[in-house]
């Protein structure tokens, strides 16, 4: 049953960043086509990085083309319902909220099961759950949100480092309960807050 709920969460989470990549599409002269491509290599780009730099190949989404439709439904409604989900579209960092909690605990278990180190596993959480969004940005000619605004890759670590600090102390299902949580509670506080580091900056 858990791990049922992890791969709905996973579909999920990829759905929504398809959304979160078409939108960032919208009026800066992408056609249809550019569109999908942006979608799908930012919903799956974190898993894509963390299965190369792994050796787990092939990587997940070629094994399973579910990821594909799933990619392609989103962009289709997503383009469908534009102006209604810009509207609503803080509700979209939520549920993006939720997806880097699911990519982050699916990059932590996948790294484990190839007997990565926990500070690996922890890496590669963030990794699963960061790097799509960085190609959205990139590709979008925006900072992406990982480097310039909320707290957002910490709050990975955070819920990586607490499944690792609980392995002796909490069954398996109530840890991915606890990382999923405190990395997704964590987001949303920091989106509501606006929460952030401190910036670089120069002094002349």
């Amino acid at each position: 049953m858990t791990e049922l709920i992890i791969y709905s969460l996973d579909l999920f989470g990829v759905a929504v960043l398809s959304a979160s990549a078409t939108l960032a599409a919208r009026g800066k002269g992408i056609d249809l086509f550019g569109v999908i491509v942006l979608a799908l290599v930012t919903s799956v780009g974190g898993g894509t990085f963390r299965d190369l730099v792994l050796g787990n190949t092939p990587v997940f989404w070629v094994r399973n083309d579910i990821y594909v439709f799933v990619v392609l439904a989103s962009v289709i409604l997503t383009m469908s319902f534009a102006n209604h989900i810009h509207r609503k579209r803080q509700w979209l960092l939520y549920m993006d909220a939720i997806g880097l909690a699911t990519f982050n605990l699916i990059g932590i278990q996948v790294a484990q099961s190839l007997d990565a180190s926990p500070t690996i596993c922890i890496i590669m959480g963030v990794m699963t759950g960061t790097v799509g969004g960085m190609i959205r940005d990139v590709l979008t000619n925006d900072i992406p949100l990982v480097l310039r605004e909320e707290i957002y890759a910490l709050t990975a670590i955070a819920g990586g480092v607490s499944y690792f600090a609980t392995e002796s102390l909490l069954d398996e299902e109530w840890r991915i309960l606890l990382t999923l949580s405190i990395t997704c509670v964590l987001r949303v506080i920091a989106i509501r807050k606006h929460l952030s580091l401190p910036t670089f900056t120069s002094k002349h």
